[in-house]
């Protein structure tokens, strides 16, 4: 017999967390994380790789709720982040309500119940009133389809598994991809490695990246004076608002930007042929833009290669470029970034009338303000599609959503209604709304990337200011949803199991 439970969260990184954390504040405690893995942290526990930091300021990049005043780097390392979630777990008393190890398997709607009924991997069901998945985008590994990948027979791991046990001391070793994660690994390995062979297949725009130490009189300050520490979150934020308006206001700043990635270029590469290969084609802020102040000159070191004529094939030996020149390597690390369409697709997800969210997104992944999803009553998901950006902190975003939640529980509760669902017309017009804002920006300017499907759709970016979503997301407009009254009953097997 399934358990039940009045709300359950997927996922314990940021967004799982957060929730979780406003929960407690709201003084409900009738919801359980469940984690698959063995420890909390999400894609900051995962991707554990050499180098690995935020590419946004720490002050921003944390709850606004739980600010801290501890940082010992303008842009701070994977495990200083880490670390800054388990000690938000411990602060609110998180523990007992983190489950490990279970893994949800599906979820199916029972309307009769007003409930969902999970499945959960090395557990019994659950029956839950709520589903909240703080899964996000950025937790299945991009593996590419390379002919005789599988034929190689040194070691092969994608840069979110990364190798600890492996020393690469003295190896040959090919890192793939330059994209985010690219851009830290090779300048983090360049000078342990015997070789290293950089794959390239798109070069991207770059500028330095602007860390520094965090001094003790700072951290003193922001200790003793949390309005210090307050302050210096609202110049960040608003600094990268203010960057922003050239993605999501006014293209005409687009060359400003560009210029200034050209100019770092040019002053950090100085040889023509190496210069031109790192030379982006598209215009800046199509793909990501990335900030990095050491990876220019970890390429032009004497024992790294940059390759940019491709991949042919693997052989059991090393890799064949396109122009049939073959390296011989003994570790490829593949940072190939994720496949973030996956979102919740690992999960069969079945709503009103048997219908199947993978099927519903067959066509095209989209949701209601990235949140709900018509037909999926009690649903929330944290992260969800177009709620990326390209200019700012994703942890505001998150916070957004998790307010849109908690207004939906009040309404819930308020009304004495037991499921709301999003109408189809309310979100067919916030789709469509997203993606006519997206046109004529540079994420549609013709590059391809990882904010595109393989159609050529935006399912990623969030087009307009984050000031923008957060006035959509702040309360939810009755008009667009449908209540349905009553309270929520014991699923159905449970009924049946007791008649049983």
């Amino acid at each position: 017999m399934p358990r039940s439970v009045d709300i359950v969260i997927i996922g314990s990184g940021f967004a799982g967390l957060g929730m979780a954390i406003r929960l407690r504040q709201e003084g409900r405690d009738d919801f359980i994380i469940l984690e698959r893995a063995a420890d909390l942290g999400g894609t900051w526990r995962d991707n554990s790789y050499p180098g690995c930091a935020c590419d946004i300021p720490s002050y921003l990049y944390s709850y606004s709720f739980a600010q801290n005043p501890r940082w010992t780097r303008m842009f701070s390392p994977q495990r200083e982040i880490w670390d800054y979630l388990r000690d938000c777990s411990k602060r609110y008393g998180l523990g007992p309500h983190l489950e490990y190890g279970a893994e949800v398997t599906s979820a199916t709607w029972d309307e009769a119940a007003g409930r969902w009924l999970l499945e959960v991997m090395g557990s019994r069901p659950i029956s839950c009133r709520v589903l909240v998945s703080g899964i996000g985008a950025l937790h299945v590994p991009k593996i590419p389809e390379i002919a005789g990948l599988g034929s190689f027979s040194g070691t092969t791991f994608h840069s979110a598994t990364w190798r600890h046990d492996l020393d690469l001391t003295g190896q040959r070793v090919a890192v793939v991809g330059t994209g985010a994660s690219g851009v830290q690994v090779v300048p983090a390995i360049a000078d342990r490695v015997k070789h290293l062979d950089v794959y390239q297949r798109t070069p991207a725009w770059i500028l330095p990246r602007p860390d520094r130490a965090i001094r003790a009189a700072e951290h003193e300050r922001f200790r003793r004076h949390p309005a210090a520490l307050r302050l210096a979150r609202n110049r960040v934020y608003w600094s990268l608002e203010a960057r922003g308006v050239g993605f999501t206001v006014s293209a005409r700043l687009q060359p400003v930007a560009e210029r200034m990635a050209r100019r770092y270029l040019e002053r950090k590469v100085q040889d023509a042929d190496l210069r031109a290969r790192l030379t982006p084609t598209y215009e800046f802020g199509c793909k990501r833009a990335l900030l990095s102040s050491d990876f220019y000159p970890a390429v032009q070191k004497p024992n790294v290669a940059l390759v940019t004529s491709g991949i042919g094939c693997f052989t059991p030996r090393g890799i064949v470029d396109t122009s049939g020149v073959e390296r011989p390597v003994d570790t490829v690390v593949l940072a190939t970034g994720f496949d973030v369409s996956a979102n919740v697709k690992h999960m069969d997800i079945v709503g009103r009338d048997g219908v199947v969210l993978n099927e519903t997104w067959a066509h095209g992944v989209n949701a209601h303000l990235g949140i709900m999803v018509s037909g999926f009553p009690n649903l929330f998901l944290l992260l969800g599609p177009n709620t990326g950006l390209g200019h700012s902190s994703v942890v505001f975003m998150i916070e957004s959503q998790i307010s849109f939640v908690l207004s939906a529980l009040r309404l819930l509760d308020g009304v004495g209604a037991r499921a709301v669902d999003v109408r189809p017309e309310a979100q067919e017009q916030s789709v469509q709304a997203v993606q006519d804002d997206l046109v004529g920006t540079v994420w549609q300017s013709g590059c391809r990337s990882w904010y595109l499907d393989d159609t050529g759709r935006n399912i990623s970016i969030w087009p307009r200011s984050t000031v923008r979503y957060w006035l959509r997301t702040r309360r939810l407009r009755r008009r667009d949803y449908r209540l349905d009254p009553g309270r929520s009953q014991p699923n159905r097997q449970i009924r049946e199991g007791a008649r049983a």
